[in-house]
């Protein structure tokens, strides 16, 4: 008897074990090529990203579609492309960047911006710089206490650089859904 119990737990661990590696077969291509989870490290994307918030990353975004002003990304630092960056995209190949007396400017035009923390300091005016064809020029939501494009010493993130776009918060859960 005591062989017939050994043999039926050897095979229900066997058939755990087989479930674990397709599992994890499954999930490592789509962690890598897919989608990856991130946290929020600083708080230069406040109040839209909160310090803590766990998000989504989807990276293929940018494969079937384009990147967009007001995308919220995930890049390579430009100055030292070790690091992860998150920040919202203001300008595109081709923008001319601007900002005088605590305004954003994109191409001559007054950006309406509902998401900043709070009003730009009117004494950091910035520009006219042009972004040049297949870079972006990024900036934090939190504008005054955002290390963004426009104090790094490469101005502009190039498109191989975008590790994808953040589309949905996980955690916490009072602000679980799709971020913009």
């Amino acid at each position: 008897m005591t062989n017939i119990l050994q043999s039926k737990v050897f095979k229900e661990l066997a058939g755990w074990a087989v479930s674990i590696l397709i599992a994890f077969a499954i999930a490592m291509p789509i962690r890598m090529y897919v989608f990856e989870p991130v946290e929020t490290p600083t708080g230069s994307m406040l109040d839209t990203i909160r310090l803590q918030d766990r998000l989504i990353i989807y990276k293929l975004a940018y494969r079937f579609g384009s990147v967009k002003r007001g995308d919220i990304v995930v890049f390579k630092y430009p100055d030292d492309p070790s690091q992860n960056y998150l920040k919202r995209v203001i300008g595109i190949g081709g923008d001319t960047i601007q900002i005088k007396d605590g305004k954003l400017f994109v191409n001559g035009v007054v950006q309406e911006e509902d998401y900043i923390r709070e009003p730009m300091d009117p004494d950091r005016d910035f520009g006219p710089i042009t972004v040049p064809e297949g870079h972006y020029f990024m900036m934090g939501d939190n504008r005054n206490e955002s290390n963004d494009s426009r104090y790094w010493i490469q101005k502009f993130v190039s498109k191989d650089a975008i590790v994808g776009k953040i589309i949905f918060r996980i955690y916490p859960l009072h602000r679980f859904g799709f971020v913009r």
